[in-house]
């Protein structure tokens, strides 16, 4: 499949922009194709392996998100960053990054495990507590990757 191309060209970042975006924020939305072919968008935590060009995100082993990627595996995930005011402009400077792949369910418990394990260290303080909150946890998530088919970045003048 070829993607479309942005039509704002200009205000198109990299790739490094676009990975620097999802080493930084915190949240994103994914989007699934849910119940009834009706889209189904879910703000949620990730951790964004740079190596691997893949975001992970964990979920219940059972539920609305898992059940639409069990069906369609093409998501889409968004996430921008809080912005930016510049000096005698009340608008905000705002960069956005669009990732059109496909979802994977991680099988192997010890994938799961590290890349849980680094999702806790991008949210919790300490190590000792990601560890305290995997050995509570673990057990019941399930980790999905998104493997990156496509990807864009913008840089948005908010006015």
């Amino acid at each position: 499949m070829e993607f479309r191309k942005m039509r704002r060209t200009k205000q198109e970042i990299s790739k490094e922009e676009c990975f620097k975006i999802l080493r930084e924020e915190k949240r994103g939305v994914l989007a699934v194709i849910g119940d009834g072919g009706y889209p189904y968008a879910i703000p949620l935590n990730f951790y964004f392996d740079e190596a691997e060009e893949k975001v992970y995100f964990h979920c219940a082993k059972e539920g609305h998100k898992l059940d639409a990627i069990k069906g369609c595996d093409k998501v889409c995930f968004t996430v921008w960053n809080q912005g930016e005011q510049k000096d005698g402009d009340w608008s905000y400077y705002v960069t956005s990054v669009v990732i059109m792949g496909r979802a994977e369910l991680v099988t192997d418990e010890t994938v799961t495990y590290e890349k849980a394990r680094e999702l806790g260290r991008k949210y919790f303080p300490t190590e000792e507590e990601v560890t305290k909150e995997l050995e509570n946890a673990v057990k019941r998530v399930q980790m999905v990757g998104i493997s990156i088919d496509h990807m864009t970045g913008k840089y948005v003048h908010e006015r």
